[in-house]
């Protein structure tokens, strides 16, 4: 056993997703909770659980001294920190090192290269991959006036460090420069403590690439395929598939190439992704997520290999054992990020109280989860309620699953995202494996047209079926007590 104990230093569906891997390790593992989270589920699963006092997220999930006092106190010797929170922060990496505590992620330094995202396009076309026109932090007038007349319009201001699709803004003409520029220094500052930014030109209906690798550390890269994440709103993804639609087999060893290469540009150790815009038959390198990605669980589908478990055993100092063969992707899988949202209202959050709860099942179906009926989901996280993923034997059968799997998904109570994902799986372009990252943005609108036909018939349908008797009254109900796990009875 690589570890005895773990803490992961997150919460909800990725924490459960850790905990998971770690008991099939026969590893211990140890939760933080926030007040917020009194009611969750993730730390109920846990071995041990300790409870994060504060009243900002600062205070908890982000505070790094608490998660290296509890480290300490429960007896870990290593900390998984999922995704977000303090995942991709350098100096939570350092404080584990001078306490002794294995960070399971890549090293401080290779972390703070791939967290400064000009830095990184430096790096990345000095070791000769293909990076989009752009100019870093340009200072005065002048050299913004040089920057622009050399990278021409359209073009996309970025905050340097960050992501997620933070403070970006698409610039068409001299004009909207201005404003642009001070959103991105002024979000930069807020968010991540730096007003640095970027410019960079802007392609106007790309695809969305990225290349899952693992490495040891000791020259051993791996590539695990790709994945493709072009259905999007404000830069963020929505629905992920393995392999891409898009390439041919000669494009996917490319990736996979370039992809290599970027990781060992920069040291790179443990899981991590390499993005890219795929464009015209060309890649140009994004930027590099120095953690387990959100839509880790598709590239596991096709591939058959546990990255968390992965993740530990490369942080244990263990060597890659996996055959080359395993990198060989087996079919086709895709991802919904089903988040409590309201896409006719700009995907504003929908927080609120889960009063029905489904989920669907059968074979190649999985749901990532941490929610369960009663739950609230709270205002001021992620709004992801769960993630639900297919596997088929090619992209026809997958589609045809997740179109299954979503029919079978009922959420009540609160606006979610899985009627807006009914209507898109039925809808041709996206079914024909033709769209790129505009897609959302020029289909929304009939797509939330057929979600609108469909609205009363669907949920009158669901919740009569599921949750209610033919009097109409509730057969099913449930409840968690603060110190209880959740009971369901009818």
């Amino acid at each position: 056993m690589p570890f005895k104990k773990v803490l992961i230093a997150n919460r909800g569906e990725i924490a459960i997703r850790v905990m998971r891997a770690c008991r099939e390790l026969g590893i211990k593992s140890v939760a933080v909770f926030s007040g917020d989270d009194r009611r969750s589920l993730f730390y109920r699963l846990a071995d041990e659980s300790f409870l994060l006092k504060g009243d900002e997220v600062s205070d908890t999930y982000l505070s790094i001294e608490k998660m290296i006092h509890f480290a300490k106190k429960s007896g870990c010797e290593a900390i998984h920190p999922g995704y977000g929170f303090l995942s991709e922060n350098p100096d939570f990496v350092d404080a584990c090192e001078s306490e002794s505590v294995k960070f399971i992620g890549p090293a401080g330094a290779t972390m703070r290269k791939a967290g400064d995202k000009a830095r990184i396009k430096e790096i990345m076309a000095e070791h000769g991959i293909p990076v989009l026109p752009s100019s870093n932090n340009p200072a005065t007038s002048d050299e913004i006036r040089d920057a622009v007349a050399r990278i021409g319009f359209p073009m996309i201001i970025k905050p340097s460090f960050g992501g997620g699709g933070k403070g970006m803004k698409i610039v068409h003409t001299e004009p909207e420069l201005e404003d642009a520029i001070r959103f991105a220094r002024n979000l930069g500052q807020s968010a991540f403590g730096n007003p640095a930014f970027y410019i960079e030109k802007y392609l106007q209906a790309p695809r969305h690439i990225e290349v899952q690798i693992l490495s040891d550390g000791r020259g051993t890269v791996l590539d695990l395929g790709e994945r493709d994440c072009s259905v999007q709103r404000r830069h963020q993804k929505l629905i992920e598939e393995s392999p891409s639609p898009a390439l041919t087999p000669e494009m996917r060893c490319r990736a996979a190439d370039l992809a290599v290469k970027a990781a060992r540009a920069i040291d790179y150790e443990n899981a991590g992704t390499i993005e890219f815009l795929f464009e015209d038959g060309e890649f140009y390198f994004l930027e590099v997520n120095a953690r387990i990605q959100v839509e880790h669980p598709v590239t596991e589908m096709v591939t058959g290999i546990d990255l968390i478990k992965e993740q530990i055993k490369i942080a244990a100092g263990e060597d890659i054992q996996l055959p080359r063969g395993a990198c060989l992707c087996n079919g086709w899988a895709i991802e919904c990020r089903i988040n409590a949202e309201d896409p006719e209202n700009r995907f504003m959050p929908s927080p609120g109280q889960i009063n029905g709860y489904r989920s669907p099942g059968g074979i190649g179906v999985r749901v990532d989860s941490g929610v369960f009926m009663g739950f609230s989901i709270p205002s001021h996280y992620d709004s992801l309620i769960s993630k639900l993923t297919v596997w088929g034997r090619d992209r026809a059968e997958a589609t045809a699953r997740m179109r299954r799997a979503l029919d079978e998904y009922v959420i009540l109570g609160i606006k979610n995202t899985v009627p807006l994902y009914r209507a898109i799986f039925r809808e041709p372009e996206f079914l024909e494996g033709k769209h790129d990252t505009t897609y959302i943005e020029r289909h929304l609108p009939e797509l939330l047209n057929v979600v609108e036909k469909q609205k009363h018939k669907t949920q009158e349908q669901l919740l009569t079926a599921i949750f209610r008797d033919d009097r109409g009254l509730p057969v099913c109900d449930a409840y968690l007590a603060d110190d209880e796990f959740p009971v369901f009875y009818t």
